[in-house]
């Protein structure tokens, strides 16, 4: 599932506690291995077969979690300064594959929606989102195979 290649990153396994009623899926507390501070939690919506890419954070550190659907995550590094400089990381979050995957700033990341359904996203970001803050690409300005 992940390859580790990129400096940095965190793929950080949960739990999802099973009950008659529905699952309870654990997402992150602030005692969790990568808990650097709360700003703000949001969703995404991922159809099946889009792709959202490129964005890069300059500050954020993103905690993302998928618990419903299925979502390929490519994460480049162009870091000067990085031991896996000019790398990709690609990585497929589900409730099958309930992880929490934690990428610092200064990496691009895009994503695939791979469910025949919608997918949903959670990123539970250590700042509160600011546009200012981050920087975008088309997505064919980073030559990525998607399929």
């Amino acid at each position: 599932m992940n390859d580790g290649l990129i400096e940095g990153v965190e793929l950080t396994p949960l739990k999802i506690i099973s009950t008659n009623d529905g699952d309870v899926m654990h997402g992150m507390k602030s005692s969790d291995d990568g808990y650097y501070g709360f700003g703000e939690a949001y969703f995404s919506e991922v159809k099946h077969d889009c792709i959202k890419a490129w964005k890069k954070h300059n500050k954020m550190i993103s905690n993302l979690i998928v618990p419903i659907g299925a979502i390929k995550f490519v994460i480049f590094d162009d870091r000067s300064d990085s031991i896996s400089k000019g790398e990709f990381d690609c990585i497929e979050l589900s409730k099958e594959d309930y992880f929490r995957l934690s990428v610092p700033p200064m990496l691009w990341v895009g994503f695939k929606g791979i469910a025949n359904e919608d997918s949903m996203l959670l990123n539970i970001a250590n700042i509160p989102h600011d546009p200012k803050e981050s920087d975008a690409l088309n997505e064919k300005e980073i030559k990525y195979n998607w399929d």
